[in-house]
């Protein structure tokens, strides 16, 4: 009797702490986001391919932020009245923050390593045609790994009268999670983290005047905050969340959850670094003109 009255009050704290996590997260990431997102489209205009870039990750953390009130409904309640077909997306939502948003940032990483260090030789790679084109792929390759992901998750929440509860966590021993998408999430964390390292440590190198090829940068304290960023991103954000998916430990996926949804509220500040004078209005970032500039000096 003391054992169930423990690990119910346990619970309930579980579900009051991931309540307010995920309130905190909505209030502060759906106007960040929003207005991110607003910025990127009507001042920067989506004329370079980090404006782009950035205007799809804004795109992906404002889809996460945009399924939170439910988890807020459901973990302050504890029911789940919306039915299966409904706990599935935004399950996949949710999921699908963490796989876009690893994308997208290390597309963000890869712009400003190829301006900085192959600024002549990657002009005609980083157009916002390429950058388009990129953006589309991927989220063609999410929709695809959604499709049987969320078909297995409602046949195992079927198969385990989890009607009236939402998310993998909640119902003892029946896992809803495809096995394989898993792994498959984990290994693009890990290959994204590596793309990462590399490229930061190409950047850093350059920064130092190793490369001769390269362009001149002013505002080296920007550049390598982006990719200090990046790194944080997967180490803090990303990497516990996958790993915690694949192994499937109960204990850990609550608080590895919302730790993951906090990501969202962290990404405008590679907006804000990528893009001087991120709040006005200019045909490209200041790092774009300065490397410009390099170009006709020669």
């Amino acid at each position: 009797m003391n054992n169930t009255n423990n690990s119910s009050g346990a619970m309930s704290y579980e579900y009051a702490a991931s309540a307010t996590v995920y309130g905190c997260v909505l209030v502060l990431g759906l106007p960040l986001n929003a207005v991110s997102l607003w910025i990127l489209l009507r001042r920067h205009g989506l004329k370079s391919s980090s404006a782009v870039f950035m205007s799809h990750l804004a795109l992906s953390d404002l889809l996460l932020v945009l399924s939170l009130p439910t988890r807020v409904y459901f973990y302050t309640t504890g029911t789940w009245p919306l039915g299966i077909q409904a706990c599935t997306a935004t399950t996949m939502l949710f999921r699908n923050n963490i796989r876009s948003s690893a994308i997208f940032i290390t597309f963000i990483g890869l712009d400003r390593l190829l301006a900085v260090v192959f600024p002549l030789r990657s002009r005609h790679l980083r157009t916002t045609t390429n950058a388009w084109k990129a953006c589309v792929f991927v989220w063609l390759l999410i929709v695809a790994v959604n499709i049987p992901e969320s078909l297995y998750q409602i046949r195992r929440m079927k198969s385990c009268n989890a009607n009236n509860v939402c998310f993998e966590f909640t119902t003892s021993g029946c896992a809803v999670g495809l096995p394989i998408v898993g792994y498959v999430q984990s290994g693009l964390v890990f290959a994204m983290l590596g793309v990462n390292v590399v490229s930061s440590a190409m950047v850093s190198w350059k920064l130092r005047g190793h490369l001769s090829d390269a362009a001149k940068v002013n505002n080296k304290m920007n550049v390598m905050l982006i990719f200090t960023i990046n790194l944080l991103m997967f180490i803090v954000f990303f990497l516990p969340f996958s790993i915690v998916l694949t192994l499937k430990n109960r204990v850990a996926v609550m608080p590895m959850f919302c730790l993951a949804s906090v990501n969202c509220c962290l990404d405008p500040l590679l907006y804000y670094f990528s893009l001087d004078a991120f709040w006005k209005k200019k045909e490209g970032s200041d790092m774009e003109v300065s490397l410009a500039r390099s170009h006709e000096s020669r």
